[in-house]
Parts: structure tokens; sequence; C-alpha cells
């Protein structure tokens, strides 16, 4: 990516609203910043994974690493799927209060089990 891409996409990832993406640009939301850290921080403990194994490793261990790089990536996915029920669902019906909020924190609370 271009550094000048780089640089606007940091720009919308700014505290703030979501940001509406124009024809052809990328949805960009607030928790996209720390998406894209944890998934960096998975891909790196992935990398030293990969070396274990290629490095002959103990098979206990590398399973414990295993569940530790998809444990991350499904904390990454929480993240995302919360903000987007937050914030997308919000922007499509309009406010939610009330027993309608509850009823939504209900549903997050739910897809951790996902």
């Amino acid at each position: 990516m271009a550094m000048g891409n780089r640089q606007k996409l940091n720009e919308r990832f700014a505290a703030g609203p979501p940001v509406q993406p124009s024809r052809g640009e990328p949805e960009l939301h607030r928790s996209h910043k720390d998406v894209v850290a944890r998934m960096r921080r998975a891909e790196g403990h992935l990398r030293n994974v990969i070396s274990m194994i290629e490095g002959g490793r103990g098979c206990a261990e590398i399973a414990q690493q295993m569940h530790a790089v998809i444990r991350a990536l499904e904390c990454a996915k929480g993240v995302l799927i919360h903000d987007h029920i937050d914030h997308c669902l919000e922007a499509a019906v309009g406010p939610i209060a009330g027993r309608e909020k509850e009823i939504i924190d209900e549903f997050k609370e739910i897809t951790r089990y996902l």
C-alpha cells in the first residue's frame, strides 16, 4: 500500500463515529485499528509457531502455541462482530434504547460462544 493511502486509512481509523465508505473505499470503524493490531500480533506469533515446527519442538508445546494464535484471532473476530452490532445495526435501524438495547446486549453476549 502506498504511503499516501496508508496515511488516509490511518486518519479514517481515528476515534469518532463510523465512517460511511464512498464508492470503492473500504468500510472502516473505530475498532478496526484494534482488530488489525490484534491480527498483526497473531501473525507474528504464527510465524514463531511455524519456526517451532520446523525446528522440531515438542508437539504439546506447539499445540499450546497454536491454541494461543487461534484464541488471539477469535478475540479479534469478537471485537469486529461487536463493533458491527453496535454501529452498523444502529445505522440501519436508527438509535436503539431501552428494552431493544438490552436485547442487543444479550445478543452480543451470546456471540461469545460462536
